[in-house]
């Protein structure tokens, strides 16, 4: 039975129509959303506000050529130049509305007319992956299956938790991302190039995705199905990329500032793991280490312990993590492992450079500097969950993958808010959007299970994802009783253990870490498994048809 609002958008798609007009339910999801984030305006902001607004107050106030050197906050410009000059054109107005957000020594300003002024930029610039959304509705074969998707990206709970409480732009920077997408989908290999190319100069970070990129351009765009190399169109792939960068990087190179900049955006010095553990592989690495420390000094086992490692991984702070029981890990083994994992994948891509092998592979690139990354931030898991996306409706297979990324990935995020208020409204609102996801979307893909394996996995699967209820409920219910027991040891009353449960902070946040690693590196090798074997089987079984 078809909606009045979906039969609406039905008809009016028929007809002939712009893809930035309109469908009545496109509207709803955009009053919706704005709504919602214009009420989140006064909520919790991290130290990532002060760091946005000081970088206004840098290129606002200082030369070009002091920018990468400015030291004046502990907040230095560590983003890539086009990011430095979309905080100098974020500058100009807010300099005319108060001129002491732009003020370079005015630390740690926060009255309301910054609060609105960031927070309105934020929600603002958000529409490039709004724009970039209705054009994949209007160019899809399933425009009503593209809109659930298109809405749940909008919509999507990490970018309300990471943009707009704990404040950062990434709703732009992924609507660049999905821009150059969409132009490999449309067969638009150079303009899909050169959006890249922009998106890397605006944030380092996507340079995980970059591998697929150049292999899927290469293989597409530079090189016939021949075989044969295209040199017209291999030049105008690099000189595009060249000339993206020259106007990024040019007036440093010119000022011989090339190495400060890149010293800035790459500092080596930071260690295997955040303080938050980022729920990869290295997280599980470091609880094993823990357990296997805790159980040696149970039974007093001749290993051999690292003193140094005693405390290092479970303190909560920010350095380098020494394992006490297991061999360190070094920069270098975990770029072998990611480039290892990427290039399985990059492999099979280049045999067969089609915009939907690209789409598993750029999400695999992802995953895979994700999972083996050194220092990797949990807010990262976006570079995943948003691509991952775009694959959800292909078949049960990935939107399985799909449903135990995300709410791995989303749960994970909960720490960066603490405070009571904002929990409440991210745990709130995340089920709320795995609702409306998760009904449309398995309806579209449900398949009988083919085997009693299948089964099995199924089950294992869904407890997995109820094991997140006990979770939240542990998380939640831990501060309590911790408190309490704190209390029962200051009483000369009521005898308790003195082994405090208050001692053990980091607990809920390792707790998260761990079990949210546990799905996503089951995500991972689920993807990988589809994309190299289930995907082969599927196409060939289609072909028969």
């Amino acid at each position: 039975m078809v909606s009045a609002a979906e039969s609406k958008d039905n008809s009016a798609e028929a007809g002939p129509s712009r893809w930035w007009h309109f469908q009545p339910s496109e509207w709803d999801v955009l009053v919706f959303s704005t709504a919602l984030k214009l009420l989140l305006f006064p909520a919790y902001r991290s130290t990532d506000f002060e760091v946005h607004r000081n970088w206004l107050a840098i290129t606002h106030s200082l030369p070009i050529s002091q920018w990468y050197y400015d030291t004046t906050s502990e907040w230095t410009l560590d983003y890539p130049p086009f990011f430095a000059y979309f905080e100098k054109l974020l500058s100009i107005p807010a300099s005319l509305i108060d001129p002491k957000i732009v003020d370079l020594y005015n630390l740690n300003y926060d009255s309301w007319s910054v609060i609105v002024y960031q927070r309105f930029t934020v929600l603002a610039t958000e529409l490039v992956l709004g724009a970039a959304l209705l054009r994949f509705i209007r160019d899809a074969v399933d425009p009503r299956m593209q809109r659930i998707i298109s809405a749940s990206l909008f919509l999507h709970p990490g970018f309300l938790i990471v943009d707009h409480m704990h404040f950062q732009y990434n709703g732009f920077m992924f609507g660049i991302l999905l821009w150059s997408i969409l132009m490999a989908r449309n067969g638009n290999r150079l303009a899909s190039g050169i959006l890249f190319a922009v998106l890397l100069n605006f944030k380092h970070i996507y340079m995980y995705l970059a591998p697929a990129y150049f292999v899927y351009l290469l293989g597409s765009y530079c090189f016939s199905s021949s075989g044969e190399i295209q040199i017209k169109n291999f030049l105008s792939l690099a000189n595009s990329v060249i000339a993206v960068f020259l106007v990024s990087l040019g007036p440093f190179l010119v000022m011989g500032q090339l190495p400060q900049l890149l010293s800035r955006l790459f500092p080596f010095t930071r260690g295997l793991n955040h303080a938050y553990w980022a729920p990869n592989v290295w997280a599980l690495v470091t609880f094993a280490d823990r357990v296997l420390l805790r159980y040696a000094e149970r039974i007093g086992a001749d290993v051999s312990i690292h003193e140094p490692g005693v405390a290092s991984a479970s303190r909560g702070l920010v350095g380098d993590t020494v394992f006490a029981v297991l061999p360190n890990v070094r920069p270098i083994h975990t770029f072998t492992l990611t480039l290892a994992f990427q290039s399985i994948v990059l492999l099979k891509l280049w045999f067969n450079p089609t915009y939907k092998s690209f789409l598993t592979a750029l999400t695999l690139c992802g995953y895979a500097s994700y999972l083996f990354g050194w220092h990797v931030h949990e807010k990262a898991v976006l570079l995943v969950l948003v691509p991952l996306s775009l694959l959800a409706a292909e078949r049960q297979a990935y939107f399985r993958t799909f449903i135990i990324a995300s709410v791995s990935g989303i749960f994970s995020l909960f720490p960066l808010l603490f405070t009571p208020a904002e929990s409440l409204i991210e745990v709130l609102y995340s089920a709320l959007w795995l609702l409306f996801v998760y009904q449309p979307l398995s309806r579209r893909v449900y398949e009988l299970p083919r085997s009693l394996f299948y089964v099995i996995l199924d089950i294992l699967e869904k407890s997995y994802l109820v094991g997140f209820l006990l979770l939240q409920l542990f998380v939640s219910c831990y501060p309590i009783i911790a408190a309490y027991t704190q209390r029962c040891e200051r009483s000369s009353v009521t005898p308790c253990d003195p082994s405090s449960l208050a001692k053990m902070e980091f607990l809920p946040l390792m707790a998260t870490s761990v079990y949210c690693a546990v799905g996503l590196v089951w995500g991972f090798f689920r993807l990988v498994y589809i994309y190299l074997h289930e995907e082969s089987t599927y196409q060939s079984q289609l072909s028969k048809i």
